[in-house]
């Protein structure tokens, strides 16, 4: 089913509603087989469908929010036959990518820019002196973030063409108020009374008189609509409302997108749909088929291994200490099942909070509750965390207030690729006065480090780990700020995390070769205590750091300032996730292309020694 947006705008409404049969089963096979974003996409297929039919992809600009609703689209802008690839190394991105294919706007991972974005777009294309069209994707969770009214408030005051496509699926944006304003929102967006509309507007606005009866009865009916309507917000910013219309009537959904489109102002498509629609699995479990891995298509069942990972390690033992300490609150902005908050939720839910997708409020948030002498921990995904950089300085840090961040999917995180890995914090954090950094390599670790930063550490504090289980090492080195993992006279190596693991590989193959590595561990990166790593690297000679970290400020260049500020003179080698973006793939994958599994950083350490010659 190899189709490029142009081919659709020729389709009959049983064609376009039988293509949405095929892209459905098609999704369903295809995600079964490499796991990704699921009911998002099920449930937006006959939105992309009649997106498709109106517009063309190549030359309209489509901004997705996120961007879990992308797999019909990049289905049928030529990506099909690659689809077996999504999310596999050197295969097709999880979310919309422009250099995959030009009909992808704009990148997406993040939420709530959409509309901010799509408005750049719409006034370069105004400035330019340009026709086309501009859309913005965006669901309901994305609105729970304060960047999304920024952009709605600022496009709905310009006056630009730009359509506001509002997915519902679940968070119910408008409350009903009866079945008068039911049948009466049916009643606007008959075709008669749109093109009524249209035509009212076209004759009124051709004489003063005109327009001042329009004005009049504009007034009156806006002062009714209001009383009846739920739409008075997005109307207040300066969109014409159309909604909400059911997003699973490619026929209907198609009509009122050419309507928007020839309006030739800032219209807001509010679209009610189902997350998961067609697969029952994914409608009655909608948050198990968010983002999964492969499943048996038959019956629904994830094909995984052992539960126990880093997040569900962290949330058992926050548990337990919420048992002994009532002071002790949860935080997380949408990530309750992917942050191991599930069991947390459901025993102290006076206690626990899920702010939406709005981070900064939840560092903001979790600053207040620190200040009256709650002890909050936000459980955030480490690449969320980069949109709370100004809290973190200016609401917790300022104050020196004791808020614990446990930062999930630290490091590189796998096939969501560039906009997902966790490579940034170990520098930004490191620039915020009076924060300190933990670092666990097992979960005994986790399980101590977070006691002790709830309970030992004044100030702000992360305990950063990553996606996933632990390696080999499954020890607990203690609280010290470096551990030695192993001795050796030859080279030191150093990370943290379960990076240690790789060194310790890369430790043991130099072994065979006669070669004694030093392997320190970093229990603490931030405030980096140089002492060890340099009386190390005094004795060996030779120092190499790695890291899933990008390069500025990294642990390695904080460490080789400090080597110099004590005169240690030995060779320093570096190897982190290097000075570009990641692309996706599995995360083993990634750390050989990074050069961060043990045998590439065999090689790296052989070198250090002059090929064997320490």
């Amino acid at each position: 089913m190899e189709q490029c947006s142009n081919d659709l705008s020729a389709l009959t409404d049983s064609e376009a509603a039988a293509l949405c049969g095929l892209l459905r089963a098609r999704i369903l096979d295809v995600v079964s087989r490499t796991g990704g974003h699921l009911a998002s996409s099920l449930g937006a297929v006959e939105l992309i469908v009649a997106i498709h039919r109106v517009f063309d992809t190549g030359r309209d600009r489509l901004v997705f929010d996120v961007g879990h609703q992308c797999y019909a689209h990049k289905i049928l802008t030529g990506r099909n036959a690659a689809m077996e690839t999504l999310r596999s190394f050197g295969g097709l991105a999880g979310y919309p990518k422009p250099t995959e294919s030009d009909t992808d706007a704009f990148i997406a991972g993040h939420a709530s820019n959409s509309v901010s974005v799509a408005l750049g777009i719409a006034r370069a294309r105004t400035l330019q002196h340009e026709d086309y069209s501009v859309l913005a994707l965006i669901g309901d969770g994305a609105l729970t973030g304060g960047l999304a009214y920024e952009g709605l408030s600022d496009a709905g005051d310009s006056k630009e063409p730009l359509i506001v496509i509002l997915n519902d699926n679940g968070m119910s944006i408008t409350k009903s108020v009866g079945g008068v304003a039911d049948h009466l929102a049916r009643q606007r967006l008959k075709p008669q009374y749109l093109r009524f509309k249209r035509g009212y507007r076209k004759v009124m606005g051709a004489t003063a008189l005109g327009r001042g009866i329009y004005k009049v009865t504009h007034k009156v009916k806006t002062a009714i609509k209001e009383t009846l309507l739920p739409c008075s917000l997005f109307e207040d910013m300066g969109f014409t409302y159309l909604g909400p219309v059911d997003g699973h009537d490619v026929k209907r959904l198609t009509r009122l997108l050419k309507y928007a489109r020839d309006l030739k102002g800032p219209v807001l498509l509010h679209v009610r749909t189902v997350k998961g629609k067609g697969y029952t699995p994914a409608e009655r479990n909608p948050d198990q088929f968010h983002g999964v891995g492969r499943f048996c298509v038959e019956t629904g069942e994830v094909l995984k291994g052992s539960g126990t990972n880093f997040s569900a390690v962290f949330g058992q033992t926050l548990c337990k200490m919420a048992e002994e300490d009532p002071r002790l609150c949860a935080i997380t902005a949408a990530m309750q099942g992917g942050t191991g908050l599930n069991t947390f939720a459901a025993r102290f839910p006076d206690r626990f909070f899920d702010v939406g997708i709005a981070e900064g409020h939840a560092v903001a948030m979790s600053a207040g509750m620190a200040k009256q002498g709650m002890i909050p921990v936000f459980a955030v995904y480490s690449s969320f965390l980069q949109r709370a950089y100004d809290m973190l300085i200016h609401d917790v840090a300022l104050q020196g207030l004791h808020v614990v961040f446990a930062i999930d999917r630290a490091g590189l995180v796998g096939e969501d690729g560039e906009t997902h890995h966790g490579v940034f914090d170990p520098a930004f954090l490191d620039t915020v006065p009076g924060m300190t950094v933990l670092c666990p390599s097992s979960y005994a670790e986790l399980e101590s480090m977070l006691r002790y930063a709830i309970y030992e550490v004044k100030g702000p504090v992360a305990v950063r780990y990553p996606r996933g289980g632990q390696g080999d090492y499954q020890e607990d080195s203690g609280l010290v700020s470096t551990a030695m993992l192993r001795a050796g006279k030859d080279i030191t190596l150093t990370g943290y995390g379960i990076t240690v693991n790789a060194l310790l590989d890369c430790a043991r193959r130099l072994e065979a070769d006669g070669i004694q590595a030093q392997v320190l561990k970093l229990n603490t990166i931030t405030p980096l205590d140089g002492a060890p790593v340099a009386a190390s690297a005094a004795e060996t000679g030779r120092l190499l750091v790695a890291e899933e970290a990008a390069p500025g400020n990294c642990v390695g260049q904080r460490l080789a300032a400090k080597l110099l500020e004590r005169g240690v003179a030995a060779k320093v080698a570096m190897v982190n996730t290097g000075p570009g973006f990641v692309t996706h793939g599995p995360v083993s994958q990634l750390r050989t292309l990074c050069g961060l599994d043990g045998a590439s950083l065999y090689k790296t350490a052989l070198e250090v020694c002059g090929h064997g010659n320490c």
